[in-house]
């Protein structure tokens, strides 16, 4: 017995089981699966590589089962595919290895052909026998001695004109000492089937000595098959099954907070799935949301329910997993709501895509802000989005928001919702936001929160395209192929020997068309802004205008000067930034900085 120490004491035992008595209790739907388990979708050539495993002794892996019959653990329940349906509660809940023992009850258990597909996705029936000279022979690998045929029985080729293979009668199965698995497991079964195949062949000794071989390498072993099973307790609490699993389950999909939960509200007639996908083609189609998880959606739908409940707010997994469907109904479709007035204050930021969002993990309380504050259309207020607003940026600058955040959420719902509605303090995540001067050369590219952000800041300055003029709105950013590209060419810089940790910063970057960067290409800046308005696309006065939305030093960057342009766009940035946090950045004129920059990053 192994204990894990969970919210109380729980129980984990791990024992070998008999295949035979695990296929029996499957057939008897004493063994089922919770109703979050997905369909079984193993293909024939891995279904052929198991048999193989099984009759060859080797170990196929642990299953994980949870006592049933507790109401800490409420799932709805079904049978394997294939099992007879029965109206029967269950023992015990299979939570991994559906995919083995359905293979397993279906190929060597079941009467029934084995609903399966081919290595292209082609749905088909099977059978499977083991050939008894090829599986006695050392020689021969036992993957080969597996074969599979139609429900037919019939193997045929050109279209079905000609017969490869022909099994249908147990005579002909004889014939060509071909044995069905699925009989294999039954004693009875094999030992009838055995009687008249040695009559087949007039007992010949040779026939004989044969299948006394077969049976004490093959059939007798798998009979006594044995597979380890890790049960887990029915006093096991949900939070409890999710973490064993994920720790258990090291291949497959991972079970999820999600499958949990519906499995829970099938109970009740409830399916979330299907809700959930309904609820995703309405709300999340579009780039920026599509990135919500239903998960994302269970966690938010937590955090609002625990918050209008009053008391102690929490959204942690263990929260999620015991979210009742009657808060679930509730309050899922203005929360859906709200993740929609959430990607509309985005927008107003200039996030246009996901790619683009500097933390998916922030849109779950800023969702959850949103419809907190919908009631009265307070959302819609100028002076309330703008703290929502200021503190979305500090999260971003701040960087607050990259590792597990269930704590945050809570007290950044908890804290704003009383700076806004009682003006009470700041909330702790505009507390803590500092935004370090010399990361500027640090951000390098948009895997960072911070370089996205300051991306987006350049968008919501009016930012104008080079050559047409034309605003980067959320227009012209779908239309145009906007992405980030150098200021000073990155040829350029090599060529001229500045370092990469400026040339390759956010702060030498800026959005450009597709267009008007082909026209850039690796010269200096002074011969491609001369390039653009001697061809005419734009006059020299109108150009600098353009570059100054991108907080671009006009001067510096006609003459060419990369370290002049740098100081003076970082200090543009740094104003920004400050600006977005509603708080002043600190340092600007330490040692550091002016050990990067040369100078300090003041006016």
């Amino acid at each position: 017995m192994v204990y894990l120490r969970y919210s109380g004491v729980i129980s984990m035992q791990t024992n070998d089981r008999q295949i035979t008595d695990l296929m029996r209790t499957i057939h008897a739907a004493a063994t089922q699966l919770p109703d979050f388990q997905r369909g079984w979708v193993w293909d024939d050539n891995r279904i052929r590589a198991l048999i193989a495993s099984i009759t060859c002794n080797f170990p196929v892996g642990a299953a994980m089962f949870l006592e049933y019959g507790n109401e800490n653990v409420r799932f709805k329940y079904r049978v394997i595919e294939g099992s007879p349906s029965q109206n029967v509660i269950p023992n015990e809940l299979i939570l991994d290895g559906q995919q083995r023992l359905t293979s397993i009850y279906s190929a060597l258990y079941s009467d029934k052909p084995v609903k399966t597909r081919t290595d292209k996705g082609k749905e088909i029936d099977r059978y499977y026998y083991i050939d008894i000279q090829k599986s006695i022979d050392p020689t021969v690998d036992r993957i080969d001695a597996i074969i599979s045929v139609p429900a037919s029985k019939v193997v045929t080729s050109n279209f079905g004109r000609d017969i490869e293979l022909d099994l249908s009668t147990p005579q002909k199965e004889y014939e060509h000492k071909l044995f069905p698995l699925n009989i294999v497991l039954d004693f009875m079964k094999t030992a009838m089937w055995q009687q008249n195949y040695f009559q087949y062949y007039e007992l010949d000794a040779a026939v004989v000595q044969e299948f006394m071989n077969f049976q004490n390498l093959i059939t007798m072993p798998t009979i006594q098959y044995k597979m380890p099973v890790i049960l887990l307790g029915k006093e096991t609490p949900k939070e409890a099954v999710c973490q064993v699993f994920e720790n258990v389950n090291t291949g497959g999909v991972s079970l999820t907070v999600f499958e949990l939960i519906t499995a829970v509200f099938a109970m009740d007639d409830f399916e979330l799935r299907k809700d959930w996908d309904q609820r995703k083609a309405k709300y999340f189609s579009g780039d920026l949301l599509s990135v919500t998880t239903a998960t994302d959606f269970l966690t938010a739908c937590t955090l609002l329910a625990s918050y209008k409940r009053g008391g102690t707010v929490s959204c942690k997994k263990k929260d999620v997993l015991n979210l009742t469907l009657t808060d679930y109904q509730q309050y899922a479709d203005s929360l859906a709501e709200g993740f929609v007035e959430a990607e509309k204050i985005l927008q107003e930021e200039r996030i246009f895509v996901s790619r683009d969002l500097p933390y998916t993990t922030q849109l779950i309380p800023l969702a959850v802000l949103c419809t907190l504050l919908a009631d009265g259309n307070k959302i819609k207020v100028t002076n309330i989005k703008n703290k929502i607003k200021q503190w979305y940026w500090c999260g971003v600058f701040g960087e607050l928001y990259g590792s597990a955040n269930e704590t945050r959420y809570v007290n950044d719902v908890v804290g704003v919702m009383d700076w806004i509605i009682n003006n009470g303090p700041v909330p702790k995540t505009v507390q803590e936001a500092y935004f370090n001067p010399t990361r500027l050369l640090t951000l390098q590219s948009r895997q960072s929160a911070a370089y996205k952000g300051i991306v987006a800041l350049i968008l919501k300055n009016h930012c104008k395209d080079f050559i047409s003029g034309r605003e980067m709105d959320f227009t012209l950013y779908k239309a145009e192929n906007i992405d980030i590209h150098h200021i000073f060419p990155k040829d350029y810089c090599e060529k001229n020997g500045y370092p990469r940790s400026k040339w390759n910063s956010v702060v030498n970057k800026t959005p450009i068309t597709y267009s008007t960067n082909r026209e850039i290409g690796g010269a200096a800046p002074s011969i491609y802004l001369g390039k653009i308005a001697s061809k005419g696309q734009v006059d020299h006065n109108v150009l600098d205008g353009y570059l100054g939305t991108h907080w671009i030093d006009v001067a510096a960057t006609r003459n060419d000067d990369f370290n002049a342009f740098i100081v003076s766009r970082a200090i543009m940035l740094l104003d920004a930034i400050a600006t977005a946090m509603g708080k002043p950045i600190s340092g600007r004129d330490g040692e550091e900085v002016i050990n990067n920059f040369g100078k300090a990053l003041i006016h």
